[in-house]
């Protein structure tokens, strides 16, 4: 090899080093068909038009729609520029379970919509499938179809079903035939039980969201589901939400005093730790801590794109200076395996 070549050589490695290969774990497109369905709708959720903006309504919540929420080849264009080769691809909230008796119709369309665009590109995306929650029975109906027929890759399970949570009895079979599958769970936040206390100073998004993360996912681990299925496959997005800083608390409440314990074995610290989190945080420290607390192996890249733009979380994650191996697994190579891509 020459020097010329040497140099090209050097300066493609610098490069690659600089923007590596990456899966993008949690991205999320909106169906043009279910936008116009809740156009048409006069109650919460229902989309409106003011002046050239569209806006979601859930519970009391309006959020402006970005016009990256229906363009497959904008995000496509994202993925290029940040040296993303695939997409986990979801919709975002309102999910099928707040349609009440419709809720498995809703299920049906919004999953062919996310199975299509993937049919269309499928080097590029892979799909996470909501579930209607209105029976079991519809529920697993719903998950069979999209794991067998639609080939999904992933589950995406709100924080709170129309106001409950997934440890109730009612949705346990879920824990069960997604372990039982190797099917991950992607638990993601949905219309917050505390927008209340958090819709002032427009907190909702930024603290409402977390906390609804969090109690869910400290439910699941204190209602025992992780300890009866050892092997399910969990994500909690956003590092975690809020819960790696307060387990510390949880622990003592429940191994010390003896608080909420009857379900579990073990701290709760340590059902934690066999969690997935993802990077979702544009905050160095936050993705920092979450690699500690569930190490290089549990860690995926995600963006929550269109919501945050990819290259911000990757360029936190830069500040780090993992080593590469755990860099590369937590780009890439983890959501491989865990997605059985």
């Amino acid at each position: 090899m020459n020097r010329r070549e040497l140099l090209t050589a050097g300066l493609a490695a610098t490069a690659a080093a600089a923007n590596p290969v990456k899966i993008d774990c949690q991205s999320h497109l909106f169906s043009a068909e279910f936008l116009a369905l809740l156009e048409k709708r006069q109650t919460a959720p229902y989309v409106y038009r003011k002046g050239p903006d569209r806006f979601v309504v859930v519970g009391q919540w309006h959020r402006k729609l970005m016009p990256s929420h229906t363009d497959v080849q904008a995000k496509l264009a994202v993925m290029n520029k940040a040296n993303i080769t695939m997409t986990a691809l979801s919709i975002n909230d309102p999910g099928p379970e707040l349609f009440g008796k419709d809720s498995p119709a809703m299920a049906r369309l919004l999953n062919d919509f996310i199975a299509d665009t993937v049919r269309q590109h499928p080097t590029r995306f892979f799909g996470l499938a909501t579930l209607p929650f209105d029976s079991a029975k519809s529920m697993l109906d719903e998950f069979d179809r999209a794991i067998n027929r639609l080939g999904m890759k992933g589950i995406l399970l709100y924080s709170n079903l129309n106001g409950r949570f997934s440890d109730e009895d009612e949705f346990r079979p879920l824990f069960a035939e997604a372990e039982r599958r190797g099917i991950p769970l992607f638990l993601h936040p949905a219309y917050p039980l505390t927008y209340e206390a958090t819709k002032g100073r427009e907190m909702t998004g930024g603290l409402g969201l977390m906390f609804d993360t969090t109690i869910a996912l400290g439910r699941i681990i204190m209602a025992g589901i992780l300890e009866q299925h050892p092997k399910l496959k969990l994500v909690c997005p956003h590092v975690g939400g809020a819960l790696p800083y307060l387990i510390g608390r949880v622990d003592h409440q429940a191994m010390v005093l003896k608080r909420g314990a009857e379900n579990i074995k073990r701290p709760p610290s340590e059902y934690l730790q066999n969690v997935w989190f993802d990077t979702v945080s544009p905050r160095a420290q936050a993705i920092r801590y979450g690699y500690e607390f569930v190490g290089p192996d549990r860690l995926i890249f995600s963006s929550d794109h269109p919501w945050v733009e990819p290259e911000l979380i990757a360029g936190e994650i830069a500040k780090l200076k993992l080593p590469p191996a755990d860099e590369a697994k937590i780009y890439a190579g983890n959501a491989r395996k865990l997605f059985n891509l």
